[in-house]
């Protein structure tokens, strides 16, 4: 019997599980806040539809990685059979990257004295609602898995066996995402960790991608495991909470870098959001002269 194929099946779970603890985390710090009680709204045309399946995918929170988990594995499909593209062209990782960041930035941001929150641009991702989160899920996976792609195309040229390996490291990830936003609730400080390790990721790619600094899976890993190590220390030692000044400094440059971001992005916003507006228009215009 040849080994081969399963043994590369665990180096991809292995692999996965090893990069995705900053993804369960964040994916968990993104959910925890849904209510782990109450039944998705849908749109009026879906209730009926969202009635019949409610029993599959349970309640909010256990909903929003439920779905997330589907679309995780139709976007890392996508991402492998495209892998290609992706390795040849690093501009990519550099679009994924700010879009990291400035997620970070939109969450661990502090407005300034005198300051509301949507004066600074920070919109913490808990004031959201249902599939908004559901769709940044989504747009962060296929991010963290550039680099998860890229990785499991050298270990095999058979797209079957691939599949398979990260198919099993996704369903794990997602366990854990599920374990960590409960874990949320004892300790709130983890969604700040969480965050943190987005930015850090960010950085990351941008270094690869710039200065073509590469960091293993193994040291990854263990930053990531610092990071929330060192933020659970935080929360719980009155001595380094003496730097809370310091870090609150830090989240208000986090928030004026995000209202330069949004700046930025206004244009494409609006270029998105025309061909929505000119349907909603014309639907008006010709109900009003139905009216009349």
């Amino acid at each position: 019997m040849d080994l081969t194929i399963p043994l590369i099946i665990l180096q991809l779970i292995f692999m996965e599980g090893i990069l995705s603890i900053d993804n369960a985390a964040v994916l968990g710090a993104m959910v925890s806040h849904l209510p782990d009680d109450r039944a998705i709204v849908w749109p009026a045309g879906l209730r009926r539809f969202g009635e019949k399946i409610h029993g599959l995918i349970g309640a909010q929170r256990t909903a929003a990685l439920r779905v997330g988990l589907l679309g995780a594995y139709l976007g890392r499909g996508l991402m492998l059979i495209v892998a290609n593209f992706v390795i040849s062209n690093p501009w990519l990782k550099i679009i994924g990257a700010i879009y990291l960041i400035k997620l970070a930035c939109n969450n661990l941001g502090k407005p300034e004295m005198g300051e509301t929150e949507e004066q600074a641009h920070v919109h913490h991702l808990e004031k959201t609602k249902f599939w908004s989160i559901v769709i940044t899920i989504e747009l962060t996976d296929l991010i963290f898995s550039l680099d998860n792609v890229v990785v499991a195309v050298t270990l095999s040229d058979k797209l079957w066996v691939v599949l398979i390996g990260v198919a099993i490291g996704i369903l794990m990830m997602r366990f854990a995402a599920g374990l960590f936003s409960y874990a949320v609730e004892k300790e709130p400080i983890l969604k700040n960790a969480a965050y943190i390790l987005v930015f850090v990721i960010g950085l990351e790619l941008i270094a690869a991608e710039i200065y073509h600094f590469e960091m293993n899976g193994f040291v990854r890993f263990g930053i990531s495991v610092g990071i929330i190590l060192i933020s659970i220390l935080y929360a719980h030692s009155p001595l380094l909470q003496k730097l809370s000044p310091a870090l609150l400094w830090v989240g208000e440059g986090m928030a004026h870098f995000d209202a330069v971001m949004d700046w930025l992005f206004q244009p494409i916003v609006w270029l998105v959001k025309a061909p929505f507006r000119l349907i909603r228009y014309s639907t008006r215009k010709d109900q009003s002269s139905v009216v009349n």
